[in-house]
This record gives structure tokens, sequence and C-alpha cells, in this order.
């Protein structure tokens, strides 16, 4: 277990919930981190101190759109939405991906990103690292550079990190 000091007041507002949202799942429930003004912002700052250059934030669906459009608004930049599938009014790209207790897919407009854009790409939890390698893989259907993901908690056993090769990633918390 990694907790920077920084961040242990906010890593003591997640929430354990057993079995959900389906039996042997341990979820990481962050609504009381979210609830709590200086948790949040910690958490926020930390994950922006990761941008790395980029001009746009993309976050995936639900919880990561929260940081990211956090860390976007802080320092006035671009927030990407990457949503599940039938949630996007234009034409998109598509990845389908793996989830810890099944199959998703996850969609982007296929007009999101500029020929010159580095993207920082954020979600709340990095579990088996389906959900972000789905994600890196539609940022690099576009002419968009990753210049970084982040994340807020990696649960390490579930080796995420290893599915996603030499992809840079920063985790604030590792559990």
């Amino acid at each position: 277990m990694f907790i920077p000091p920084h961040l242990e007041y906010a890593f003591s507002k997640i929430a354990d919930v057993p079995d959900f949202p389906k039996p042997g799942i341990l979820f990481k429930d962050i609504t009381p981190l979210l609830q709590d003004k200086k948790a949040f912002s910690d958490a926020v700052d930390d994950l922006a101190s990761h941008l790395n250059g980029a001009n746009k934030v993309a976050g995936i669906e639900s919880r990561g759109f929260i940081f990211a459009a956090a860390i976007a608004a802080k320092h006035n930049l671009g927030l990407v939405l990457l949503r599940k599938p039938g949630k996007l009014p234009r034409k998109t790209h598509v990845v389908q991906y793996e989830l810890e207790y099944g199959f998703d897919s996850l969609e982007m407009h296929q007009d999101a990103f500029d020929k010159n854009d580095e993207v920082l790409l954020v979600d709340d939890v990095l579990a088996t690292g389906g959900t972000m390698l789905a994600g890196t893989e539609l940022i690099t259907k576009t002419s968009a550079k990753l210049t970084n993901c982040a994340v807020f908690i990696e649960i390490s056993a579930l080796n995420g990190r290893n599915r996603l090769g030499s992809i840079p990633v920063h985790s604030s918390i590792i559990v």
C-alpha cells in the first residue's frame, strides 16, 4: 500500500463497499471524498500535477468525469468525455473492453481532438486496466498525443498497470 502523506486525509474519506456492484467486488466509493472540500481539492491537485503539458483532459465515464472536469476547469483546459455506448449524439470511435465483472464499451466523438492536442487521461480507479486501456485506444484512433494517464486509486492486486504496458500511469494512491 502506498499513500503519500499529503493524501492521507483524502484516502480516509474513501468508503469500501463489499459485494458491490456484485458479490466478490470491493467497491471504492469516492462520494465521501467528493463531499469534503479539502479531500476533493487535494485529490484534484495531485492528479493535475501530472498534466505534463497536456492541453486537454479526457475523463472516463462516470467517476473519471468528476476529476477530469475539475482539473480542466482549474487549469483552463479542454475537456473530452469518454462515454458508455449510445450517450454521444455525433459520429464516434468505439472500443470494447473487459471489466473485472463483465464487458463494456467506451465511445468518444471522432472530432474530440485537434491535430496537436496533448491529452491527460483521467479515471478514479485503476483495477484490471480494461477501462483505461480502452481509453488509451480511443485516443490513439485520433491525431492527439496521450501524454499520461492518471488515476486516484490503483488496486495493485488486479494488475491493471501491467496490462497497460509502457503507457505512463500516475496513481495517487496504491492499495
